[in-house]
C-alpha cells in the first residue's frame, strides 16, 4: 500500500528510494518528479536535442524502474541515476549515429568559425565537438565530476578522458572567442 502523494512530495529522498525499491510506484513517481530537470538537463547538453533529451530521459526513468529493486543502497540513488542516463546516451550513440564522428575535422572547424561569427552559444558550441569529446566537456564542468569518475560512468581510459577535456576545451575557446572575456581555465580534476 502507498502513502498518500501529499506526504510522498515532503518526504525526504532516502525513504522514497526505500519505497521505490520495494514497488512503490508513487514514491518512483515522484522521485521521477524531483529528478526529472536534472536529468533531462543532463542529456540534452549531451545531444543539444531537446525532443531526444526528452526520449532518452524517459527511457532512463523506465530503466531505473525496472531495475530498482536492484540497487544496493538508498543512498546511491542520484550517483545511479546519472549512470544510468549516461549509459542511456551511450547506447542511443552506439545504436544510431555510428559514422558521426567520421565527418572532416577541417570542414567542422570552418562551419564553427562562421558560427561563432552569427553569435553562437554554448549549447550551440557544444554540439559541434563529436560526442565522446561533448560527454566529456559536460560531465566534468556540468556535472563537476573527476576524470577518474567520468573514466569509471563512460568505460574511457582517464587518458581519453583527459585529452577530450583539454582538446575539447580548446576548441570550445576557439569557437566562443568572440564573446571576449577571459579564457576558461583548464579542468584540474
Amino acid at each position: 500500500m502507498s502513502a498518500p502523494v501529499e506526504i510522498l512530495g515532503k518526504s525526504p529522498e532516502l525513504p522514497l528510494v526505500s519505497l521505490a525499491r520495494k514497488g512503490d510506484r508513487d514514491a518512483f513517481s515522484e522521485l521521477v518528479r524531483r529528478r526529472e530537470s536534472w536529468v533531462r538537463t543532463l542529456l540534452l547538453r549531451c545531444c543539444n536535442n531537446a525532443a531526444l533529451a526528452d526520449d532518452l530521459a524517459q527511457q532512463a526513468f523506465l530503466q531505473a524502474w525496472k531495475s530498482i529493486a536492484q540497487l544496493r543502497k538508498s543512498s546511491h540513488f542520484g550517483p545511479w541515476m546519472k549512470r544510468l542516463a549516461i549509459n542511456t546516451w551511450l547506447q542511443h550513440l552506439r545504436q544510431n549515429d555510428p559514422l558521426r564522428d567520421a565527418a572532416d575535422e577541417s570542414q567542422t572547424g570552418e562551419a564553427a568559425a562562421d558560427a561563432t561569427a552569427l553569435g553562437m552559444d554554448l549549447d550551440q558550441a557544444l554540439a559541434e565537438l563529436k560526442d565522446h569529446v561533448r560527454l566529456c566537456i559536460v560531465l566534468s564542468y556540468h556535472e563537476g565530476m573527476t576524470h577518474d569518475e567520468i573514466a569509471g560512468f563512460t568505460g574511457m581510459p582517464a587518458g581519453t578522458v583527459k585529452s577530450h577535456i583539454r582538446r575539447g576545451t580548446q576548441k570550445l575557446q576557439g569557437m566562443l572567442a568572440a564573446y571576449g572575456g577571459a579564457p576558461a581555465e583548464e579542468n584540474s580534476k
